[in-house]
């Protein structure tokens, strides 16, 4: 009796089907951005570290509040390009502050407190874990000599060309809170994150929600905040 072999190409849609599903799937997935986070709450003048019992709840302001943005000479005084960047970088502050309850407002309306922001980044040529020495590949070479044709070749290592190091940025933000009266700082909050993305709004967006994770009272020491991002 004759059989007919099973087709393949169902199970070769299949594979093709599964693999795009991957592939959709990697597009749509998140970038995860792992902050370095230390914050510092005072909020009165008897309140020790931050996120102990020395700072009484009853201090802590609660919402709504409202703060003005204050800039340091160079924020304020800088180039057009440093104004801008600096702009921005309150906006995202605003954006960050407002779901806390915490609403800005404008120009010298008075508040009882003031907020810096402040941002830097540097890029480095690799990631403290890349290996500093170009990766080599065998290579092969061959020759004719001059009386009828002999063909030769060795087997050598070589560098990879072009060879290019994918660069490493290193980011932090920080945010300040001061009373408006005294200029007494009451709260200060930092966040760091390094990694191989290009510079992005929504980068230092995911940054500064980071830093103000657990605002107005947060954990003592160094925490890792996670933010994910979609891609």
């Amino acid at each position: 009796m004759h059989t007919d072999t099973p087709s393949l190409m169902p199970r070769r849609w299949t594979a093709a089907a599964t693999l795009v599903a991957l592939l959709l799937g990697g597009c749509a997935s998140t970038y995860r951005v792992d902050s370095q986070v230390e914050s510092f709450a005072r909020w009165t003048d008897t309140g020790s570290a931050s996120g102990t019992a020395a700072t009484a709840p009853a201090a802590l302001p609660q919402a709504p509040q409202t703060y003005r943005f204050e800039r340091l000479p160079s924020q304020r005084e800088g180039d057009g390009a440093a104004a801008a960047r600096q702009s921005t970088l309150e906006s995202l502050a605003r954006d960050a502050l407002a779901p806390l309850g915490w609403t800005a407002v404008d120009g010298n309306a008075p508040s009882p407190w003031t907020v810096q922001v402040s941002a830097s980044g540097q890029r480095q040529v690799r990631s403290p874990w890349d290996d500093p020495w170009p990766q080599f590949w065998p290579m092969f070479g061959f020759g004719l000599g001059g009386q009828g044709t002999r063909v030769g070749g060795q087997l050598v290592w070589g560098p990879m060309f072009p060879y290019h190091e994918p660069p490493y940025y290193e980011r932090k933000v920080s945010l300040v809170v001061r009373e408006t009266g005294s200029g007494r700082v009451v709260y200060e909050t930092r966040a760091a994150h390094d990694s191989r993305w290009n510079d992005s709004p929504a980068l230092w967006r995911a940054m500064i929600s980071a830093a103000l994770r657990d605002f107005p009272l947060p954990p003592a020491g160094v925490r890792e905040v996670i933010v994910d991002l979609p891609r």
